[in-house]
């Protein structure tokens, strides 16, 4: 009788009453923690979430900036090899004639001996063979000259260890010291290349 007064009616203020109210209170509390800690559980697992996959991001772009570093090189690398390549190509196109024309020089020395005779000292016959080496001497140097071979200028000049090869020296009045004075064989150029330097004398 008395429980079913408590129900109907406002809360007295009795114990009972008091108790009663009490536990719906601490019920009420738990309920609302339980659905706050479910909400902060979800909540955290989602931040979890965004900063896992956050992290993958990063970790694939920085992947793909590696890639990308290594595709640049790789290219760079492949552009130096060719142009390497279109160097050596074209520098053996550009002397290929080189070996022979080297080939050719003494026999250059040994016509410009020849040609060097007095014709007065010699008989017809010899005179005559000394004109056919002059004829044959024109002929090379006239080659020369197509393919770009010069003699390397020198008497008279500074020594120059780059065109010339020093074999003697000799003090001479008058002479500044590293002066070509005479030169004692013939240098030649093929294009811009020394392909033998010239042996002379040089004022000491």
């Amino acid at each position: 009788m008395s429980k079913n007064k408590h129900k109907n009616h406002e809360c007295c203020g009795c114990n009972e009453c008091i108790n009663e109210t009490t536990t719906n209170i601490n019920k009420e509390a738990e309920n609302v923690e339980c659905e706050n800690s479910s909400e902060c559980s979800k909540e955290c697992s989602a931040s979890c979430e965004c900063n896992e996959d956050t992290s993958k991001i990063d970790a694939l772009n920085d992947y793909i900036k590696e890639l990308e570093e290594r595709v640049l090189r790789e290219k760079a690398e492949l552009v130096n090899y060719r142009r390497r390549k279109d160097e050596e190509v074209s520098g053996i196109i550009k002397y290929s004639n080189e070996e022979l024309i080297k080939e050719m020089l003494p026999i250059v020395d040994n016509f410009e001996r020849a040609i060097k005779l007095d014709d007065n000292d010699l008989s017809d016959e010899l005179s005559k063979f000394l004109s056919g080496f002059k004829m044959i001497y024109t002929s090379v140097i006239n080659l020369f000259n197509k393919y770009e071979v010069k003699a390397i200028d020198g008497t008279s000049k500074p020594f120059d260890p780059a065109y010339h090869q020093a074999v003697l020296t000799e003090s001479i009045d008058g002479v500044e010291p590293g002066i070509v004075i005479e030169v004692l064989q013939k240098g030649y150029l093929y294009k811009d290349r020394v392909i033998r330097p010239a042996m002379v004398k040089v004022s000491a």
